[in-house]
């Protein structure tokens, strides 16, 4: 892929999402497929004399989980580890050859794997919450994802670059009216103690009290454009039904119905993926529990593409992950795993903060 436009992507990411500074270690993962942004975003590192470390990503754990045993399952490489420990920057980029290359792995395995990885997860997040480290999320456009969004290579870089603002003529002044714009919403919701949500299939409620919304604004997830927090955990009551599938490695669970009591899942439905649904709801205590509420506002992600980074930021839409919530937000449940669910609010979807109805139709109405 030759386009001026995984200069400006590669740019942004290293100077605004990452802020690299002069020898910063910064641990660069991708694909094979995207060497072209690896290549960019290398050549951006050195330029800001910083260390670029280029980890190739893979699909070989395919044959781990089909042919290994339990004990390799559970093993935690000392080099994962000390990437976590020590990397000052991590850049995680996405698209491999094969999306579904998971589809057929047992659930329990999957389950077993993540939760021998959770204290991977934990150290990185830890260190990223006391500012020793920045980690970022995104995206290289590839055939099987543009496939798996119903899109071709062409269309799919266009809608990238669209997400990303990477066409605006300055990404970075962009993303800082983002912030602005968002920055009002966290600022109404820091202020509340209680949060509801209605719409088709669902009404769920939860406390907020002296949690901490966060904006969200590309820094660790590139694109970005949602604002989020996580409930006081034994909180949650009611029912919500996801609009969209939930996918978890490649695997696709159809038709989510989760109802709540105190906090905790008391009934999972799924017209597809009940097993793994169940799988994931079981991978410790802290697998059934609401780690994070979240409402999407980037209004130039239209469509759902079966991939989360895009999806949960769709504006007008709300999500909930189930599993670990983030410590920065005040959350305090402790989980393997983080599985983000989605559901549209754009056709009568209707949020209430302290009662007050804040948000209709999948757009705040604060100012209106």
């Amino acid at each position: 892929m030759s386009d001026i436009r995984l200069k400006k992507y590669a740019h942004t990411l290293i100077n605004y999402s990452l802020e690299v500074k002069k020898d910063n270690l910064v641990v660069i993962q991708g694909y094979d497929l995207s060497y072209p942004l690896i290549e960019e975003c290398y050549r951006e590192v050195v330029k800001l004399g910083a260390h670029p470390y280029v980890i190739l990503k893979h699909d070989l754990n395919e044959i781990l989980f089909k042919e290994g045993n339990e004990n390799q399952l559970s093993y935690i490489s000392p080099i994962s580890e000390e990437i976590a420990s020590k990397a000052d920057r991590l850049l995680n980029i996405g698209g491999g050859n094969n999306t579904k290359y998971m589809s057929n792995i047992d659930p329990k395995k999957i389950s077993a794997y993540n939760k021998a990885r959770g204290n991977i997860s934990k150290i990185q997040m830890d260190r990223a919450d006391k500012g020793k480290m920045k980690w970022t999320i995104c995206m290289y456009p590839t055939q099987s994802s543009a496939q798996e969004a119903g899109m071709s290579i062409r269309e799919y870089e266009d809608f990238i670059f669209e997400a990303c603002l990477i066409n605006d003529e300055d990404p970075v002044v962009s993303w800082k009216k983002v912030r602005d714009s968002q920055q009002n919403i966290v600022d109404y919701l820091n202020k509340k103690n209680h949060l509801r949500i209605v719409a088709d299939g669902t009404d769920i409620e939860m406390k907020i009290k002296n949690r901490i919304w966060i904006n969200s604004d590309g820094h660790n997830n590139f694109p970005s454009g949602e604002v989020f927090s996580a409930p006081v955990e034994d909180s949650v009551n009611g029912t919500i039904r996801f609009s969209f599938p939930g996918i978890y490695s490649g695997q696709e669970i159809e038709d989510i119905r989760l109802t709540f009591t105190d906090g905790k899942v008391v009934e999972a439905k799924a017209t597809k993926g009940q097993k793994l649904l169940e799988a994931l709801l079981a991978t410790d205590e802290g697998a059934s529990r609401v780690g994070e509420v979240a409402i999407g506002t980037n209004y130039n992600i239209t469509q759902f593409t079966k991939n989360m980074l895009f999806d949960e930021k769709i504006g007008g839409t709300v999500h909930l992950a189930l599993g670990k919530s983030y410590a920065l937000c005040g959350g305090k449940n402790k989980s393997a795993i983080h599985w983000d669910m989605l559901c549209d609010m754009r056709d009568g979807g209707e949020i209430y903060a302290d009662d007050e109805l804040f948000y209709k139709d999948g757009k705040s109405i604060i100012n209106d």
